[in-house]
């Protein structure tokens, strides 16, 4: 039997066929040194290329490597959502596959989410990018986090960011729905998770094709934003008091939130 994951890495991937040997290479070359357990779960969101297949032979070779394949096309809040489920390990990391947020990142985000006691750290690639991106990109990009966080009420740099760490606890709060990979900072904190930010590098995509353009980041989040924000407004918290009659193995939640 494998041992319990101290770490899972989560990565939605879509035709990625050229991506997926480097990645798995890059993430063993990045944890192996550290002595942990752990496991990579690809959430393949129906890809038509040779991605499953190669999936298949990576976790015949290595039982670390699980992939979870959707029936069709959902998007890459599914791919995310399904990779997370199928996640065990104690922290779950996101990344995308495309090695745009390379792997040796990974010990950074351990690191601080232990450090600083947090429950999330997402990676934001603001300063990377001004370094690299083009001003268009940067001019999008900027607009549609400020957009999002003029909605939310929020303060994050890098609100589209894939690449985060977070306790196991968060997995089991957070809400699905499409559009939802945009707003796990968001999300985590109205659950009462805090959340931090950790600068992180950023590249170009040297394979495959990117699936968002500038017209989808700056205007297909529209109802989802709409939908953040009405679970901010609808959403409170409540705590138990007083119990009587419970045993005292027994877990009450005392914190907890609903819609109302």
């Amino acid at each position: 039997m494998m041992e319990t994951p101290v770490l899972s890495i989560v990565s939605p991937c879509c035709n990625e066929q050229e991506n997926l040997i480097p990645l798995v290479t890059a993430i063993r070359e990045t944890l192996d040194p550290l002595h942990i357990a752990y496991e990579i779960v690809i959430g393949d969101d129906h890809s038509s290329d040779d991605s499953w297949k190669i999936l298949q032979t990576l976790g015949a070779a290595d039982r670390r490597i699980r992939a979870v394949r959707l029936s069709q096309n959902h998007g890459q809040s599914a791919a995310v959502w399904a990779g997370i489920q199928a996640a065990t390990g104690h922290f779950i990391a996101t990344l995308d596959a495309d090695l745009q947020n390379h792997p040796r990142e990974l010990p950074r985000l351990l690191e601080a989410i232990q450090r600083d006691q947090c429950d999330c750290v997402c990676g934001s690639r603001v300063a990377a990018r001004a370094q690299g991106d083009s001003r268009v990109y940067q001019a999008t990009s900027k607009f549609a986090n400020g957009i999002r966080n003029r909605f939310t009420h929020e303060k994050v740099s890098d609100s589209a960011c894939g690449y985060r760490i977070f306790r196991r606890e968060c997995a089991t709060r957070l809400k699905f729905f499409k559009g939802m990979h945009r707003f796990m900072p968001t999300l985590f904190r109205i659950e009462g998770f805090v959340v931090t930010e950790l600068p992180i590098s950023h590249h170009k995509r040297l394979t495959g094709k990117s699936h968002y353009g500038v017209l989808n980041r700056l205007f297909v989040t529209l109802h989802d934003l709409l939908a953040v924000r009405w679970m901010q407004k609808r959403m409170f918290c409540y705590q138990v008091k007083e119990q009587i009659n419970f045993p005292p193995s027994a877990t009450v939640e005392l914190d907890h939130r609903r819609t109302g």
